[in-house]
Protein backbone atom coordinates (compact mmCIF):
# COMPACT_ATOMS: atom_id res chain seq x y z
CA UNK A 1 0.00 0.00 0.00
CA UNK A 2 1.29 3.23 -0.96
CA UNK A 3 0.84 6.79 1.29
CA UNK A 4 0.24 9.85 -0.62
CA UNK A 5 2.48 12.82 0.17
CA UNK A 6 0.25 15.39 1.50
CA UNK A 7 0.57 18.78 -1.12
CA UNK A 8 -0.08 21.83 0.86
CA UNK A 9 0.51 24.61 -1.61
CA UNK A 10 2.13 28.08 -0.35
CA UNK A 11 2.53 28.82 3.31
CA UNK A 12 -0.03 31.09 4.27
CA UNK A 13 2.05 34.43 6.01
CA UNK A 14 -1.12 34.66 8.09
CA UNK A 15 -0.65 31.37 9.66
CA UNK A 16 1.69 29.57 12.19
CA UNK A 17 4.49 27.40 9.55
CA UNK A 18 7.53 26.63 11.10
CA UNK A 19 10.52 27.93 9.57
CA UNK A 20 12.30 25.96 6.73
CA UNK A 21 16.29 26.03 6.41
CA UNK A 22 17.32 25.89 3.24
CA UNK A 23 20.82 24.30 2.25
CA UNK A 24 21.81 27.43 1.25
CA UNK A 25 21.03 29.34 4.54
CA UNK A 26 23.98 30.10 6.31
CA UNK A 27 22.46 30.30 9.78
CA UNK A 28 20.82 26.81 9.47
CA UNK A 29 22.21 26.09 12.70
CA UNK A 30 21.22 29.57 14.35
CA UNK A 31 17.74 28.65 13.32
CA UNK A 32 17.42 25.29 14.50
CA UNK A 33 18.71 26.85 18.30
CA UNK A 34 15.91 29.34 17.80
CA UNK A 35 13.07 26.73 17.59
CA UNK A 36 12.78 25.06 20.34
CA UNK A 37 13.00 20.73 20.11
CA UNK A 38 9.71 20.24 19.14
CA UNK A 39 8.03 17.40 18.17
CA UNK A 40 5.85 18.33 15.64
CA UNK A 41 6.16 21.14 12.50
CA UNK A 42 3.34 23.28 11.66
CA UNK A 43 2.19 24.05 7.84
CA UNK A 44 -0.96 26.81 8.00
CA UNK A 45 -1.50 26.15 11.64
CA UNK A 46 -1.91 22.22 10.81
CA UNK A 47 0.53 19.83 12.99
CA UNK A 48 2.67 17.35 11.38
CA UNK A 49 5.20 14.71 13.46
CA UNK A 50 9.16 14.51 13.69
CA UNK A 51 9.89 12.89 9.77
CA UNK A 52 6.92 13.46 7.64
CA UNK A 53 7.16 14.24 4.16
CA UNK A 54 5.48 17.25 2.49
CA UNK A 55 5.12 18.72 -0.72
CA UNK A 56 5.12 22.78 -0.56
CA UNK A 57 5.19 23.92 -4.64
CA UNK A 58 7.63 21.98 -6.53
CA UNK A 59 9.56 20.98 -3.17
CA UNK A 60 8.92 18.28 -0.22
CA UNK A 61 9.53 19.36 2.96
CA UNK A 62 11.02 16.58 5.84
CA UNK A 63 9.91 17.71 9.18
CA UNK A 64 12.51 17.49 11.71
CA UNK A 65 11.98 18.53 15.17
CA UNK A 66 10.09 21.89 14.59
CA UNK A 67 12.15 22.64 11.48
CA UNK A 68 11.24 21.46 7.85
CA UNK A 69 13.75 20.09 5.97
CA UNK A 70 14.02 20.28 2.07
CA UNK A 71 13.68 16.56 0.97
CA UNK A 72 13.92 16.90 -2.35
CA UNK A 73 11.94 18.14 -5.37
CA UNK A 74 8.73 16.97 -5.59
CA UNK A 75 7.54 13.90 -8.68
CA UNK A 76 5.52 16.21 -10.78
CA UNK A 77 9.46 18.49 -10.71
CA UNK A 78 11.53 15.77 -11.75
CA UNK A 79 12.02 14.89 -15.73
Amino acid sequence: MTTQTPRLGAPDPERKTSPVAWETDEDTETLRESVPDEAVCYFNDAAYRHGTVVESGSVRLRCDHGLWLPAGPTEESEP
